[in-house]
């Protein structure tokens, strides 16, 4: 009798990042198209909520459960050292329950935002070295990647893609970082991001008379290599973002912040204490499917979180990115609307206005491209999902039929 594929699923997820979610939801509605019979469950960071969410078994990713807290006292700092070698064998009993482990999308090979090497990169070498040691296929599908200056976490991250079955980037950029680190890239693919495969709720009409404009927000300061003005730059941005804010209100416009992570609360609340108008709402997101609906009624979006931004080029809806990372350049590019973006270190108000402005007057060309790059995303992504299963599940039978987006 043939046993069930085990597959696994590993990332920072279930811990209050929609995008992260977004990428396991997607990678889940693959699998329960194309291998229904499969037995699955994760090793994550938030392992209550993503089983109170989906429905699956989940593990926590850390033995310590203070992991993410700052250690100042040494009882805290001997527990996480315990913690890191706990960890060595509770993830290696967790792959070698499995035939195959996915890490979905995500910035798994990246450090755009603040990241220290004995975090996460030392929970994705040890889940890929011990796929390769154990006999489990590890595969990294749609990842973002950048080169990383920090040598320790450069390390960790080169050597977990040499030592992953599978890869597959969400941009060429990636790729290109992954072979400038060392890694032969020579079979590895590009395909967008895994949140292109998710449903897409219907757009509204658009109406002949100014609507809302969403802005997602995000708690930035900047990336691992801004540490020493992460507060400068953190301050420049809010400031920016908040005079942006009020003079779309002064022309009457409404605006519906919006969040990605449960840290961006603290931006909204800025906001609101800053600019106190009725015109002013917040909405309260828990997945992209949230996220979409709200920008899908929107006429223009602008957003600096990296799934924000899919979200809004997903509906269709024209979006100016607050950039703060040559992976957000790139996705506005690859979608045909590369001219507007602005750096989300350097937030200048009056030109943002400018670009916005510039943004709404080409919305009805903007949403046909938009349309177009869409569905070509989506055929894409059928064509990744039945490259996963060729090089992940070799032995399943199995006839792929795209799915829609």
């Amino acid at each position: 009798m043939k046993t069930a594929t085990r597959v696994g699923v590993f990332g920072l997820l279930g811990s209050g990042n929609l995008g992260n979610d977004g990428s396991l939801e997607a990678v889940l509605g693959y699998l329960r198209a194309e291998h229904p019979e499969a037995v699955v469950d994760v090793l994550c960071g938030g392992p209550e909520a993503v089983t109170a969410r989906f429905g699956i078994p989940a593990t926590r990713l850390h033995w310590n459960r203070a992991e993410y807290r700052t250690a100042s006292r040494a009882g805290a700092i001997a527990s996480k050292g315990l913690g890191k070698l706990v960890d060595v064998f509770r993830t290696a009993a967790w792959v070698r329950r499995h035939d195959v482990v996915i890490v979905p999308g995500m910035g798994v090979l990246e450090a755009t935002l603040p990241l220290r090497p004995w975090g996460f990169p030392y929970s994705l070498f040890l889940l890929c070295a011990s796929g390769r040691l154990l006999g489990t296929r590890v595969a990294l599908v749609s990842v973002g990647a950048a080169e990383i200056g920090n040598r320790p976490t450069r390390a960790l991250v080169r050597w977990s893609a040499r030592l992953a079955a599978y890869r597959s980037y969400r941009d060429a950029q990636s790729r290109d970082a992954m072979r400038a680190m060392g890694v032969d890239t020579a079979r590895d693919e590009v395909y967008p991001d895994l949140a292109f495969s998710l449903p897409t709720p219907q757009a509204s009409a658009p109406s002949d008379s100014p609507g809302t404009v969403c802005v997602g927000v995000m708690d930035f300061h900047g990336g691992n290599d801004d540490r020493a003005r992460a507060d400068e730059i953190h301050r420049r941005y809010l400031d920016g973002t908040i005079r942006f804010v009020r003079a779309l209100v002064e022309d009457g416009r409404p605006i519906r912040l919006l969040t990605g992570d449960q840290c961006d609360v603290a931006v909204v609340d800025a906001i609101l204490d800053a600019v106190d108008s009725p015109l002013i709402t917040a909405a309260e997101p828990s997945s992209l499917a949230d996220l979409m609906k709200e920008m899908a009624a929107a006429d223009t979006v602008v957003a600096v979180r990296y799934h924000n931004l899919i979200c809004a080029l997903k509906t269709g809806t024209p979006v100016l990115a607050l950039s703060y990372a040559a992976k957000s350049d790139a996705l506005m590019d690859r979608m045909g609307l590369g001219a507007y973006c602005h750096p989300a270190r350097e937030v200048d108000a009056d030109r943002l206005l400018e670009q916005f402005r510039a943004l709404e007057k080409r919305s009805a060309e903007l949403r046909q491209t938009l349309t177009e790059r869409n569905q070509a995303a989506a055929q894409q992504l059928a064509d990744q999902f039945a490259a996963l299963t060729a090089a992940m599940f070799p032995t399943t039978d199995h006839t792929h039929t795209p799915r829609k987006a």
